[in-house]
C-alpha cells in the first residue's frame, strides 16, 4: 500500500509541475511573405526549453487530420513536412468536435495550398 502512496505522489508532482511550467503550449506563426512557418513550443525546463522550429513552406506536403472514436476519443491536427514527418499544431487535451478540427484543417490547407489527408 505504501508502494502505490508512494507512486501517486511522485506521478501527482509529475503533473503538477507540467502544469505549471506550461509544458507544451506556444504559438505557430505562418508568413506568406517571406514564406517561412514557425513553431515554438515550451519544454521543461533545461538546456531545451525552447522549442523553436522553422521551415519553409514549400516543404509543406499536407495537413493530416487522425481521428480516433471511442471511450478515449482523439482529435489532432498534424503539419506534415518533408523530411521531418508529422508536427501536431493542436494539442490533444483540447477537445474540439471533428466538424471544428476538419473547418481548422481546411482553412490551413487552403491557407497553405496543400491537400489534407484523414487518418
Amino acid at each position: 500500500m505504501s508502494f502505490y502512496g508512494i507512486a501517486g505522489l511522485f506521478i501527482s508532482c509529475y503533473l503538477w509541475c507540467t502544469i505549471l511550467w506550461n509544458v507544451g503550449s506556444g504559438y505557430d506563426l505562418f508568413g506568406r511573405k517571406e514564406g517561412i512557418v514557425r513553431i515554438f513550443r515550451w519544454g521543461f525546463p533545461g538546456k531545451s526549453r525552447r522549442i523553436f522550429l522553422r521551415f519553409l513552406m514549400k516543404d509543406i506536403q499536407s495537413i493530416r487530420i487522425e481521428v480516433k472514436e471511442g471511450v478515449s476519443a482523439r482529435r489532432v491536427l498534424y503539419m506534415e513536412i518533408r523530411g521531418q514527418g508529422g508536427i501536431p499544431l493542436i494539442r490533444t487535451d483540447e477537445n474540439f468536435t471533428t466538424r471544428e478540427i476538419e473547418q481548422k484543417a481546411a482553412e490551413l490547407a487552403y491557407f497553405l495550398r496543400v491537400p489534407i489527408e484523414v487518418f
